[in-house]
């Protein structure tokens, strides 16, 4: 069974989280506060669900202090739901994010795509992506941004490189979610476009432009 850790005060929630995950095949340990957190996570879990309002520490607090060490797949629950939070929590390294109350169903296919996207990649003959300043590698899955490594989780690689791959050309919601995120694109599912902010912040904001009725388009170079 595939081991992963929830982190979240509420209990009830927990316990009854456990019993779905372990129907559909997954092994879960549980704690109940921040410290506890950062004190359990590492790679001997597949990924980790973290809830955002926690004692000790809250969900950013040890998402930051997780992401020093550790690089497993992290899905963040949120009962608040504003954007900020979900920008914060991406630009901090989550893979993806789910309001709560959680329905069960989602929430595994979050677990199951961010969990597909972690996974080593196959031997692949790909050729890089080279756009001016930006190069993206499937094979080795890493992007270089006038020269240096660029910071990015598991999915937001993704969303990189499925946009690079139509560089010069927009794509629209429901192809991108597809193919980076592994799951069909809902009005109100707002995690692509964090993502995005999220790219943005790191390439530039003139790197990735929205095309109007049409979706994103990543500019060939810098203008």
């Amino acid at each position: 069974m595939t081991r992963i850790l929830m982190a979240d005060d509420d209990e009830e929630f927990c316990t009854l989280m456990a019993e779905y995950l372990a129907d559909q095949g997954f092994a879960v340990d549980t704690v109940h506060d921040g410290d506890a957190a950062v004190a359990r996570a590492g790679d001997d879990y597949a990924a980790l669900l973290l809830d955002v309002m926690m004692p000790k520490k809250d969900g950013f607090e040890a998402l930051r202090e997780i992401r020093m060490r550790h690089t497993l797949p992290i899905l963040m629950l949120t009962a608040r739901g504003e954007d900020v939070d979900r920008i914060v929590g991406l630009e901090m390294g989550a893979d993806d994010y789910l309001r709560k109350p959680a329905n069960p169903r989602e929430l595994v296919a979050r677990l199951r795509a961010i969990l597909r996207r972690s996974q080593p990649p196959a031997p692949s003959t790909d050729a890089d992506i080279e756009l001016d300043d930006l190069i993206v590698s499937r094979a080795r899955r890493e992007a270089l941004f006038q020269g240096h490594p660029l910071p990015l989780t598991s999915i937001e690689f993704e969303v990189l490189a499925t946009l690079a791959g139509a560089a010069g050309n927009p794509l629209d919601r429901d192809s991108l979610s597809e193919q980076a995120l592994g799951r069909r694109w809902m009005p109100g599912d707002r995690s692509l476009d964090m993502h995005v902010v999220s790219l943005r912040k790191k390439l530039g904001n003139e790197r990735i432009k929205t095309v109007r009725g049409r979706g994103y388009q990543l500019v060939k170079g810098p203008r």
